[in-house]
């Protein structure tokens, strides 16, 4: 198997940039077929390898990745989510990420969190907590001390 097979599989075919389904069968050389990226623009940084779509991955070159937050969440100042990955990653702890007008919908951005934040950070747990603060409603990401 090939490398770029062997971090398809891993990633589930999923780009790790836009979380979108990657096809298999697409060219390497088509902006949406498959290629190995990893997350930081930083050559010296040890960061594993991962899927994501050639334009995807020719775009980060050019500009500085942006995880997109859902526009059916409703959520007032969402944190820039690879920031907060690293720093995650880098040191553990918790980090509020956003704020909601109500509790249902930081439930449902908590929820979209840590789904987005398992192929975003693959062996990270991330938690998610809702605490009401100050007539609104705060997602909190959390995990364990690095």
């Amino acid at each position: 198997m090939s490398l770029l097979d062997d971090v398809a599989e891993r990633d589930g075919w999923r780009c790790w940039v836009c979380d979108e389904p990657v096809d298999p069968d697409m060219s390497v050389n088509d902006p949406r077929g498959p290629s190995v990226d990893s997350r930081t623009a930083d050559r010296k940084a040890k960061v594993a390898e991962r899927l994501a779509h050639r334009g995807c991955n020719t775009r980060k070159g050019a500009v500085k990745v942006v995880i997109a937050w859902p526009d059916r969440l409703h959520v007032a100042e969402p944190a820039p989510l690879i920031t907060v990955a690293g720093r995650l990653e880098r040191k553990g702890g918790r980090e509020m990420v956003a704020r909601c007008p109500t509790e249902r919908d930081a439930r449902e951005a908590a929820e979209w969190l840590v789904d987005r934040f398992s192929r975003l950070v693959p062996g990270l747990p991330v938690t998610a907590d809702v605490e009401a603060g100050g007539g609104q409603f705060l997602v909190i990401l959390a995990t364990g001390r690095r």
